[in-house]
């Protein structure tokens, strides 16, 4: 787990808890390490939600299969962020998403009572940790209202315009590289491929954007 102390310095679960704090920490919450190739399912649907998981390596990515079999990516989580601590922490009895290697990927799970409910050493540091975690589901708040607005747009053209606007301004950069393929990133926006396509293939004759594979540059 050391090989991957700098991501977890990183990790904003552990903001302002010293190195050697995270160790004594790390052993305190039964962290686990966990490996898993591209596809396989990390938590699946239906699965208790009691756990949150750390990305130290690779990404993983909230994934919704309707009835219909319709998929839908809710979010792509890379490290050094984190995943499932909104449902553990609303106390659901199961989750409603499956989450998905999206490519060959180290976890850090981690019992997520293991945070609520302090030990009996009244850590100083599990405090700091419950202070960051409140922080952290009021940020993943925000991206969920950002996740509404793009997918409330009418059409596919004004959704992926969106979605790009707003990853060029998190880049700080007309030229950006999003985390997903043609495939995924229609199943973000929750369009038909063939649809999404089309309107890339005329944004890019109408000069408004470049593209190659998943690096974007609005002109």
């Amino acid at each position: 787990m050391k090989n991957y102390f700098d991501v977890l310095r990183k990790c904003p679960l552990f903001h302002e808890i010293g190195d050697e704090s995270l160790s004594e920490l790390l052993r305190c919450l039964g962290a686990k390490e966990s490996s898993y190739q591209k596809g396989e399912i990390v938590l699946a649907e239906g699965d208790k939600a009691k756990y949150l998981g750390i990305v130290l390596k690779g990404s993983v990515q909230l994934v919704r299969v309707d009835y219909y079999g319709n998929r839908s990516i809710l979010a792509s989580i890379e490290p050094p962020q984190l995943f499932g601590e909104a449902f553990a922490c609303a106390g659901l009895k199961s989750l409603p998403v499956d989450v998905v290697a999206a490519e060959d990927t180290e976890i850090l799970l981690i019992d997520a009572l293991h945070i609520t409910h302090p030990c009996g050493n009244a850590c100083a540091f599990h405090r700091q940790m419950i202070l960051n975690l409140l922080h952290i589901v009021a940020r993943k708040n925000l991206v969920l209202h950002r996740k509404i607005e793009i997918t409330s747009k009418r059409s596919t053209r004004e959704k992926l315009m969106t979605y790009l606007l707003l990853q060029a301004q998190k880049a700080k950069s007309s030229t950006f590289t999003i985390p997903y393929d043609r495939q995924e990133l229609a199943d973000y926006l929750g369009v038909e491929r063939s649809g999404l396509s089309a309107e890339i293939s005329k944004l890019r004759s109408e000069k408004v954007l470049e593209c190659k594979r998943s690096t974007f540059t609005l002109l």
